[in-house]
């Protein structure tokens, strides 16, 4: 799956240099760090301390940063298209597109399109704008001071609500990423500490006004994230049943 992530990046039309942060001394890491011409960076031990790591490997020509799940791709032309977005919006601070969940096999489980209006509840609702595929700007990046490494799993929730603040986030109309669906997979493993590090992450967001009455939504929009990660895991079970 590795392997497959960094093909998807390396066949974009776009020129972008990978930063591999894995245990250096693992031979395949190696080998694969060789053959797609990427750095490699030793894990620190934590999925946003990793994303930190990688992302302060940025120099001062790069414009744009991300990070991928070594088992989520990019689409053909994800990064022509965010690009694109961040080029003619001097505003935006980030771009984003639309998802397509599939399993540990590669099959279309759903596909997420949240649009336009997903940054308008974003500081409330659920999040529905895709980390895979999405693209920073390097200086908003820096300017929010990245990652939030006290988080397990709402950490980029939280980077989006701080990005939202300095500048606007914006959709390209079409699918960018992929995103596997499956057991290992770190925000479907544990939901629970994932959806309370979510209201954490809005809690601070809000203002002091909103906070007081923030529990009008909360349960209902914890309730609705739990049944989208539901339907989407039967969605698999039926495709694993009928094979």
């Amino acid at each position: 799956m590795l392997r497959e992530n960094l093909a998807s990046i390396r066949s974009q039309s776009v020129n972008s240099d990978i930063v591999l942060v894995a245990p250096p001394e693992d031979d395949e890491v190696q080998k694969a760090a060789r053959d797609f011409d990427a750095d490699l960076v030793a894990d620190p031990g934590t999925l946003p301390g990793a994303i930190n790591a990688g992302v302060s490997q940025a120099g001062a020509h790069h414009e744009f940063v991300n990070w991928l799940g070594d088992d989520d791709l990019l689409e053909p032309h994800s990064l022509a298209a965010t690009t694109a977005a961040l080029d003619i919006h001097a505003r935006a601070v980030v771009a984003y597109g639309a998802c397509r969940y599939i399993d540990d096999r590669g099959q279309e489980l759903w596909v997420s399109r949240a649009g336009a209006w997903a940054p308008r509840i974003l500081a409330w609702g659920p999040d529905l704008i895709p980390q895979p595929g999405m693209l920073v700007r390097t200086a908003a990046w820096k300017s929010v001071g990245g990652l939030d490494e006290s988080y397990r799993f709402a950490f980029d929730l939280d980077l989006l609500l701080k990005l939202k603040r300095i500048g606007d986030l914006i959709a390209v109309p079409q699918v960018v990423s992929a995103f596997r669906w499956h057991g290992d997979s770190l925000t479907v493993g544990d939901r629970g500490t994932n959806l309370d590090e979510s209201d954490r992450a809005r809690l601070h967001a809000l203002s002091p006004a909103a906070r007081r009455v923030s529990w009008l939504w909360r349960r209902p929009v914890r309730a609705a994230t739990r049944v989208a990660a539901w339907e989407v895991s039967r969605r698999a079970a039926r495709i694993q049943a009928r094979e």
